[in-house]
């Protein structure tokens, strides 16, 4: 049997717990045609570079399969199908990452991070000083006093 990797995209007005089930339907497909689903890893909610049928962001999955091919064409057949999924790609790969993957991995080092996903951009920078406002009182001009000049 042969390695591979499947990303899918699911349209973004699914709900996550159905993205779930649409995983584990195509994990429970891979397995009735003989194959095994070792790693299933759901992404998030993220942007599309391109809007892709009037979506905008989209459910990423990851499913790791080690599955002959005919349960492969099998998989993509029915994502084809399947009115949820936006697009998807499957990749055969040489072996298979054991931990988590890359997507996943640099998720994880952002939210280390401090001040979240953009980090700690200004420091401990002072606060920005109040300026008076066009028609604040406080922003009329002070008479000059007599004997000094400009």
């Amino acid at each position: 049997m042969a390695l591979y990797e499947n990303v899918f995209i699911a349209r973004q007005d699914v709900p996550t717990t159905q993205v779930e089930a649409l995983t584990n339907q195509f994990a429970e497909l891979v397995t009735g045609l003989g194959g095994t689903v070792s790693k299933k890893e759901y992404w998030g909610l993220r942007s599309l570079t391109y809007r892709i049928k009037k979506n905008r962001k989209g459910h990423y999955t990851l499913l790791n399969i080690d599955a002959p091919s005919a349960a492969v064409k099998e998989l993509e057949r029915t994502m084809s199908i399947n009115e949820d999924i936006i697009r998807f790609i499957t990749v055969r790969v040489d072996e298979l990452e054991e931990g988590p993957s890359a997507v996943m991995q640099r998720s994880a080092e952002k939210s280390d991070r401090p001040g979240g996903d953009r980090g700690d951009r200004w420091g401990d920078r002072p606060p920005r000083r109040e300026r008076p406002r066009f028609g604040d009182e406080a922003a009329a001009p002070v008479a000059i006093q007599a004997g000094e000049e400009e």
